[in-house]
């Protein structure tokens, strides 16, 4: 074994992750090779190159690039058109034609917590989790439906015995049985800067990532979650990530618009709320739609504006989607089946590793290249493509950082999910003085529509009120 292992490596220069191999023991020789028998070493040689030569992302950009046709905050103030849209919603629902893809594969390190991001405490007077928080509101909507919305929830290497763990010890939040499935996306390795050469994480590990959220498209095929959302009958799959906890999970309205459309891919949006912020910017280039990361959208273009003012590119990335199942099964046949799935994006991380000598370097500076999917380069490959806007204060408080940061904190999401319902029970016509924090349980309502049936005529809120069932 160990010849045939090492003429492979020799070929690709990697024969240095042997360099303690005859100190392993058994089982950590066998786990090696086990990894180094997974990594397409081609793949890897073609990405590092790819990594050295990269340039402009986009060439000719300012010509090429527009603002995206979108379905506006502005058009959905038409109460016909809204109407229309939420009946194509509930209807999708009513007949269990939706379903659900939680990506939940990080660790909540940028937080300082150290387990699935999804295990962090959010609710701002329940405490509950982020996992609980959108499974508890994703059951509320299958219950004002009539209906099951199955859950597969997509989870890292790092991620996934702790999630499945979480999920049973919670007794899946009452979800039931059946309709939950985890599936794990796959990994690649990190490879030196300067040299390309595969990175170790300990004598008998190579250090190994996640794919990205572009790891999706694969996972879903070969954990079979794919063929069990065609033999269930579903026809549209709405996507989020596991850290905003304001998602509109299976919104009839997205939903709606989505089905009227025919789209085989829709993308919600918020409004950026400066020209930087560090969301992907949506935008048409040429006749499709693509992602440009903010880090890849040249400052000059970032703060174009339109003659009204207003940012030439201006729709934010959420994260948030709804798949047609089978979009994504021609998107497997075109991509997965074909030995290449969605592109790789490179990014240039500090990443500690052993050395050949056994000693664990922690650099002081970015080291090494990165290889990821993102979701969103399936975008391009629709044939009919959809962007909506949701405003943020209604869909988007995403939870990130640790506390010593501006944006983006337990405190700052917390703080957004006490307007949202602040917000809510003040258009049903209750009295919420200042400073008071509340919380709404999806089981007692879920938006603004279930609040202003529940709580017509109630009492004055006066001090902190968590409302549960």
């Amino acid at each position: 074994m160990i010849n045939n292992l090492k003429e492979r490596l020799v070929a690709f220069g990697q024969e240095h992750v042997l360099a303690h191999w005859d100190s392993l023991s058994s089982e950590g020789q066998r786990e090696l090779a086990a990894q180094l028998e997974s990594v397409d070493l081609a793949l890897v040689q073609r990405l590092y190159q790819q990594a050295q030569s990269d340039s402009a992302v986009l060439a000719d950009l300012d010509s090429r690039a527009q603002s995206p046709p979108a379905v506006t905050s502005a058009d959905l103030a038409d109460p016909a058109r809204r109407q229309a849209a939420i009946e194509a919603g509930e209807a999708a629902l009513r007949a269990g034609r939706v379903g659900m893809i939680l990506v939940a594969g990080g660790q909540g390190s940028r937080l300082g917590f150290e387990h699935p991001k999804g295990m962090f405490p959010i609710g701002p007077l329940s405490g509950r989790t982020l996992f609980q928080m959108l499974t508890d509101l994703l059951q509320a909507r299958g219950r004002h439906y009539n209906t099951r919305i199955p859950l597969y929830v997509m989870t890292s290497p790092a991620t996934d015995a702790a999630t499945r763990e979480h999920f049973e010890q919670q007794n899946y939040f009452g979800l039931p049985a059946g309709d939950l499935q985890v599936f794990c996306q796959g990994t690649m390795p990190a490879v030196d800067a300067a040299s390309g050469r595969l990175l170790l994480s300990a004598p008998d590990q190579l250090f190994l990532s996640p794919d990205g959220h572009g790891g999706m498209l694969p996972a879903f095929l070969s954990s079979g979650c794919l063929a069990d959302a065609a033999a269930r009958g579903i026809e549209h799959l709405f996507y989020c990530q596991v850290d905003n906890p304001l998602v509109q999970i299976c919104d009839p309205l997205l939903i709606g618009l989505h089905v009227l459309q025919q789209a085989e891919v829709t993308t919600q949006v918020v409004r950026k709320s400066e020209p930087l912020q560090r969301v992907g910017n949506v935008v048409r280039v040429d006749d499709h739609l693509e992602v440009i990361e903010y880090s890849d959208l040249p400052e000059t273009l970032a703060r174009q504006t339109l003659p009204d003012g207003s940012l030439r590119f201006w729709a934010g990335n959420i994260a948030v989607h709804v798949f047609e199942r089978s979009f994504l099964e021609r998107a497997v046949a075109e991509t997965v089946q074909q030995g290449q799935g969605l592109p790789f994006h490179i990014a240039k991380k500090k990443v500690p590793f052993v050395d050949e000598a056994g000693a664990t370097v922690q650099p002081a500076s970015e080291n090494a290249y990165k290889f990821e999917r993102f979701i969103f380069d399936l975008l391009p490959l629709a044939k009919s493509a959809m962007v909506v806007e949701v405003a943020a204060e209604e869909g988007f408080a995403a939870v990130k950082n640790a506390e010593t940061a501006k944006s983006e904190t337990a405190t700052t999401t917390k703080a957004a999910i006490v307007a949202q319902h602040t917000r809510w029970l003040r258009a049903a016509g209750v009295t919420v003085a200042d400073g008071v924090q509340v919380e709404i349980h999806p089981s007692v309502a879920h938006d603004s529509a279930t609040v202003a049936q529940r709580f017509a005529g109630h009492p004055p809120i006066e001090s902190d009120r968590y409302f549960e069932a």
